[in-house]
């Protein structure tokens, strides 16, 4: 049932509309961020075929097939093979393919083309998910050309949808064949009102996820409060050293801990936290105290805004998403952190 989903009533519309005249496409690509809920979605258009007593065109979620549909066993190796097959879920009229590492396999595009054309084996049509459609290899001869003919002409008895948070890299022919719905990041105070509602958050913690979620529930989700706390601490004294007492020493030593072998998993949201904490502080800066982020600490952050001009701020943003870009043709971590941080110090 959609109501259970969060966010983009929009979609929700549109797929209902679908549903009730029966004119849901063979050949479907939803997309939009990570974390909005694409695959539940998909599932739940799954589900309304395969439900043994549907309501309003939408699944029970209480008879037998809704509750087997969307329970998959996800290979737990890294074994390739694992992942050069359709992947069903306790019902045999739903599967999946997933990527393996940074691909998803021809083998499994292939599988999917094959088990496509069978008839549905319970059900009144078969439903096929491919996660991540984005990482379908281009090249020659590849899993996205085995799966052309079949979106072109599905056979009437089966569904493929897409999901991707990255639609623009899919192949042009690819992309014309399917018809697209996108899901736009879910609204704070929604993201805010289902953490409340799961009993796990405090009012603090829940309005804190959704601030830094960028409107997708799984991201909300998967970020671990402590570790960022203790992440954006560390960003905090960058800034304070930059702004409030000019100690270089602790720019250095955090750009060597940020760059140990033990935090090298945590680099990426180090420089994340530092760009949000600066962001904060030109929001302040700009009057707009409530859109900072981090409004927990929003003291720390006016006092910051009391000590740098606007200019500075977007100089910081801009050197840092340099330093991203050049991350790209392998430039030596620690290095480029110490000259970010002694750039920032110089006042440029």
């Amino acid at each position: 049932m959609f109501e259970k989903l969060i966010g983009n009533n929009h979609v929700k519309e549109v797929l209902r509309r679908m549903l009730s005249s029966e004119r849901i496409p063979h050949s479907l690509l939803l997309a939009g961020a990570e974390g909005v809920g694409k695959k539940q979605f998909a599932l739940e258009i799954a589900k309304a075929f395969v439900c043994q007593n549907p309501k309003n065109f939408e699944a029970c979620d209480v008879c037998a097939s809704c509750r087997r549909a969307g329970k998959f066993e996800f290979p737990k190796s890294d074994k390739k093979d694992d992942f050069e097959k359709v992947i069903f879920s306790e019902h045999s009229d739903i599967g999946t393919v997933i990527p393996y590492k940074n691909s998803i396999l021809v083998d499994a595009i292939r599988e999917l083309v094959t088990e496509a054309n069978f008839r549905p084996y319970e059900a009144k049509a078969r439903f096929f998910l491919i996660d991540d459609a984005e990482k379908l290899n281009i090249a020659k001869d590849n899993a996205a050309n085995a799966l052309l003919k079949t979106l072109e002409e599905p056979p009437p008895t089966s569904y493929i949808f897409l999901i991707s948070s990255r639609p623009d890299t899919l192949l042009p022919t690819i992309r014309s064949r399917c018809q697209t719905i996108r899901f736009a990041p879910i609204d704070k105070k929604e993201i805010e009102e289902f953490l409340l509602g799961t009993k796990k958050f405090s009012p603090t913690d829940a309005e804190l996820l959704a601030r830094l979620s960028n409107g997708s529930i799984g991201r909300a989700l998967e970020i671990d409060l402590g570790k960022f706390r203790e992440g954006r601490e560390a960003m905090l004294k960058v800034l304070q050293s930059l702004l409030l007492r000019e100690d270089r020493s602790v720019l250095l030593r955090t750009a060597e801990e940020m760059n140990d072998a033990k935090n090298k998993d945590n680099y990426d949201a180090s420089l994340e936290i530092l760009e949000t904490l600066i962001h904060d502080v030109w929001v302040v800066k700009l009057g707009n105290e409530t859109q900072v982020v981090n409004f927990d600490i929003l003291p720390q952050i006016k006092n910051l805004a009391q000590n740098v001009e606007s200019k500075r701020l977007a100089s910081w943003l801009s050197e840092i998403e340099k330093m991203r870009e050049n991350f790209q043709v392998n430039i030596n971590r620690k290095i480029a952190t110490d000259a970010l941080f002694m750039q920032m110090a110089s006042g440029f």
